[in-house]
């Protein structure tokens, strides 16, 4: 089996923020973005133990659900430790994916706490794969607004899911799995970037800049340049070679590894929930 890939980031403070709360990472075989809340110093705190927890827990060549589920775990505790301000507590969205395979089969394995999101663009179709844990998506799940309306809602920056800010319990962490394919183009942002820009103009930025870095670049520019309101961060992950190993020379998956990406994932309630942080 081959599974190759071609990465660029890009990051910014943008035009109104002191600081630059986004973490990232972005080293085969995980690729993620952490957009701290809690303040200036809080908030890059939060973020920089998010990507710290994942590079101590992913090992090895491929991200399997235990390896994401131990990561979100020790993110969600050194979080959770970090000193409250009298503001609010640190907290952080985590939002990525990993390079796994299943049964032989290359596959990108999404992963999202939060409001920043990931992105696939594939036969020159762009996918948000990933699900806001937001007001605004609840909001729009009861058809109470609709997709424009979002976009200018007073309250789009309150997040329902977590990792740290003031939470009790460790929060679910969504999982997707995706079969690869060579071509296939991976946006991983923050909402600072998704905030700004419509997908529309995401999708025309991946499939008018080839290069990776540029990619990246580019999409920061531009939403600097629509208004730069909040940190903007974004990474872009190009499926280079993807072969699937012979199927005669695959063996049995181990019980243990085999996905089951309906156990971590829970039901959209029907109620619009208590907001457990608002994202900075």
């Amino acid at each position: 089996m081959i599974f190759t890939v071609a990465a660029g980031v890009a990051t910014d403070r943008g035009r109104r923020r002191q600081s630059n709360e986004d973490g990232y990472l972005a080293s085969a075989p995980v690729f993620l973005v952490a957009d701290g809340m809690g303040g200036h110093v809080g908030g890059a705190a939060a973020s920089r133990a998010v990507v710290a927890a994942f590079v101590d827990s992913i090992a090895g060549t491929w991200v399997t659900p235990a390896g994401l589920d131990e990561a979100v775990a020790r993110a969600a505790r050194e979080v959770s430790a970090l000193p409250a301000s009298a503001r609010s507590a640190p907290g952080s969205t985590v939002t990525g994916v990993g390079m796994a395979e299943q049964n032989g089969t290359p596959c990108w394995l999404v992963f999202n706490i939060g409001d920043s999101r990931t992105y696939r663009l594939s036969d020159g179709e762009l996918e948000q794969v990933t699900i806001d844990h937001s007001l605004v998506q609840q909001l729009l799940d009861h058809g109470a607004i609709d997709a424009v309306e979002a976009r200018s809602h007073g309250e789009r920056n309150v997040i329902t899911r977590a990792l740290g800010a003031g939470m009790s319990t460790r929060p679910a962490v969504d999982q997707w799995l995706l079969v690869a394919a060579p071509g296939d183009r991976i946006l991983i942002c923050s909402d600072g970037l998704h905030g700004e820009l419509t997908d529309q103009l995401i999708a025309a930025t991946l499939l008018s800049v080839p290069e990776p870095v540029a990619a990246a670049r580019s999409l920061v520019a531009a939403a600097i340049e629509a208004g730069g309101r909040d940190n903007v961060t974004a990474i872009v992950v190009d499926a280079i070679e993807v072969v699937a190993a012979p199927r005669e020379s695959t063996p049995a998956a181990d019980p243990d590894d085999v996905m089951d990406l309906d156990g971590p994932t829970l039901p959209r309630t029907m109620r619009v929930p208590e907001p457990l942080a608002e994202s900075e």
